[in-house]
């Protein structure tokens, strides 16, 4: 059949169509494709920006954090560092030693150990563990068991063992039980010279004696070091200092006799037994430099057990209390006398008993008068009236400076802690009281340390001369080679020489004829004089039935050097005097002091021995 023309035209034109749609839909797909990889590319490049953008923004962010840090903040940051990888060290450095003249050790630091006790840890009972512990700790068992019932850890038994003491711990191998190791002062002639040295407290401080006072010197320079750590905070040697643990040598090395202090110690005790006394103070100088060969007090303490001790003991009293000195200071008064050309050698004082001066009476001390008597026998009888006659030829205001020049009134210049001055009345109340400078001559109306006494009686024995107390020589090393010493005041001369000398030779007859006699000494010339004074009362006037004993010596009398002093306060008895208490402390420490110092014998007297 003959297909119509119509249906042909249809065929083709849907046949086109369709052509076309396939075309068409090709062409919408690819473009979609394309357009899609267009996007998905336009995409990826902004992705690209983004993620760049953001890395740019990033490296810009670091750079400027890393100028920040490194540059703006790096030298503090560095100092940072720094300060944790060191770590500042200020090493141990002990006290110096101190020793004696004679090299004898004094004082000087010793490794302790606390001991602690952690009973949680025991592995044995607390009965079992105290049984062991107290016969090495010198403990009672049952204390030491109710100790470790007290506290489960923590519990100091002693808060310093010594070494020796330690060894036998660690012997008994016990769990529980800690060391912990540390220094302390250690001073091992005891109470020998606790009254010069000192002690030192828990804090590593001197609170008495040179420890006190020369504490620049007893102190090592330490200097603070800075270490590196490792990464666990323990410190690294390799990178410590070069010798920062090394510490000097050097000793302070005192004037003391340790030898002639314990002779001085025990004679003063046998006295203040004997006599029931309440204190009493020995004191060796030599004048030509003022050094200080013995200085006792006593009561003393134990410096290694300082807290048992009473604090007024810390205090040495020939520095730090005041006292008359009453006839002990008729010498010095004799001095002033002679060097004013009031008096002679050879004048000759009547002395009834007693003398009226303004409205008092004056007596010697016991009750008598001596009639017409010598200079020299002044001093031997000790008489006031004799005393008062002589200074009444003294115009008061020049006497009133001549106590002032021989230091009344004022601190003695030592290396001693704690001392205080004299006192002495005002110059308008002195010169305008007619009894004022009365008293003063034999002793009485005024106030002075017992060193300062020895200080004065140093002049009568050096020439003249007011020379400076002190027991510190200095610091020496080993070979005893000096590196630091004081600066002291240059002696001031108060007397001519002759004037010396001459009271000297007075004195003498004190010990050849008067009071002084129980401190002579065959073959050799001891000069003296002997004080019983009454004591004077905080609250004014004078202690009933109270006295101060004393004694100064100085010899050899031909050659004057070495001052000796005794003092004991309110001795209890009837025969309780300068003369039976003060001399023959005195005399032992003098007879202990010649081989000593090899003091030769008197040539005078070995002369009248060899004599037919």
């Amino acid at each position: 059949m003959q297909k119509s023309p119509s249906r042909t035209k249809f065929r083709k034109f849907r046949n086109s169509a369709f052509t076309r749609r396939q075309k068409g839909s090709k062409r919408g797909f690819l473009g979609t494709l394309a357009s899609s990889i267009q996007d998905q590319t336009s995409n990826t490049k902004s992705r690209l920006f983004v993620v760049w953008g953001l890395l740019m923004a990033a490296g810009l962010g670091l750079g400027v954090n890393l100028y920040n840090l490194q540059i703006v903040k790096g030298p503090k940051l560095t100092q940072q560092a720094r300060n944790q990888q060191m770590v500042n060290l200020r090493p141990f450095m002990p006290r110096r030693p101190v020793v004696d003249r004679n090299n004898n050790l004094l004082a000087i630091d010793r490794p302790v150990y606390i001991l602690y006790a952690h009973p949680k840890l025991f592995e044995k009972s607390n009965e079992e563990i105290a049984e062991r512990l107290a016969p090495i700790l010198a403990k009672d068992t049952a204390d030491l068991v109710k100790t470790f019932q007290s506290k489960k850890s923590g519990i100091i038994l002693d808060p310093a063992l010594p070494e020796e003491i330690i060894d036998r711990v660690t012997a008994l191998r016990l769990n529980g039980l800690e060391l912990i190791q540390k220094y302390s002062r250690f001073y091992p002639p005891d109470d020998l010279v606790s009254d010069v040295v000192g002690y030192v407290n828990l804090d590593r401080r001197g609170q008495a004696g040179v420890e006190y006072s020369q504490e620049k010197l007893l102190e090592r320079p330490v200097q603070t070091v800075r270490l590196s750590r490792d990464g666990s905070g323990a410190l690294m040697p390799n990178h410590a200092p070069e010798g920062f643990l090394h510490f000097d040598d050097l000793r302070l090395k005192l004037t003391i006799d340790s030898r002639l202090q314990r002779i001085a110690r025990v004679a003063l005790k046998q006295q203040m037994e004997k006599f029931d006394a309440k204190r009493g103070a020995v004191i060796v100088m030599d004048a030509l430099d003022g050094s200080l060969l013995a200085l006792v007090s006593q009561p003393t303490y134990n410096p290694n057990e300082y807290a048992k001790a009473n604090i007024s003991l810390f205090k040495n009293w020939t520095v730090a209390d005041l006292y008359e000195p009453g006839s002990t200071f008729k010498p010095l008064n004799v001095a002033i006398a002679l060097e004013n050309g009031i008096i002679k050698p050879d004048d000759m004082f009547n002395d009834s008993g007693s003398v009226r001066v303004a409205n008092y009476t004056i007596k010697n001390a016991m009750n008598n008068g001596y009639g017409q008597i010598s200079i020299a026998q002044i001093l031997q009888y000790s008489s006031n009236i004799g005393m008062v006659q002589i200074i009444q030829r003294l115009k008061p205001s020049i006497y009133y400076n001549w106590l002032e020049r021989l230091g009344l009134g004022q601190k003695v210049d030592t290396d001693l802690p704690f001392e205080v001055g004299g006192r002495l009345k005002s110059q308008e109340e002195f010169i305008a009281s007619p009894i004022e400078p009365a008293t003063t001559s034999f002793g009485q109306g005024f106030s002075m340390t017992p060193l300062q006494l020895v200080q004065m009686h140093g002049a009568l024995a050096n020439g003249g001369k007011l020379v400076t107390p002190h027991v510190v020589q200095g610091l020496v090393d080993t070979k005893g080679q000096m590196h630091d010493s004081p600066t002291r005041t240059i002696p001031r001369q108060i007397f001519s020489a002759a004037t010396a000398q001459k009271v000297v030779e007075m004195m003498e007859t004190v010990v050849d004829e008067g009071s002084g006699k129980p401190s002579q000494i065959p073959g050799y010339r001891i000069a003296g004089k002997t004080g019983t004074a009454q004591k004077a009362s905080p609250n004014g006037g004078y202690i009933k039935g109270a006295r101060m004993t004393s004694f100064v010596a100085i010899l050899p009398v031909e050659s004057p050097r070495y001052v000796v002093f005794a003092l004991v306060d309110e001795p209890k008895g009837e025969s309780a005097y300068g003369s039976t208490v003060a001399a023959p402390i005195v005399k032992s420490v003098i007879e202990a002091l010649i081989p000593l110092e090899e003091i030769p014998p008197s040539k005078a007297i070995e002369e009248q021995k060899k004599a037919p």
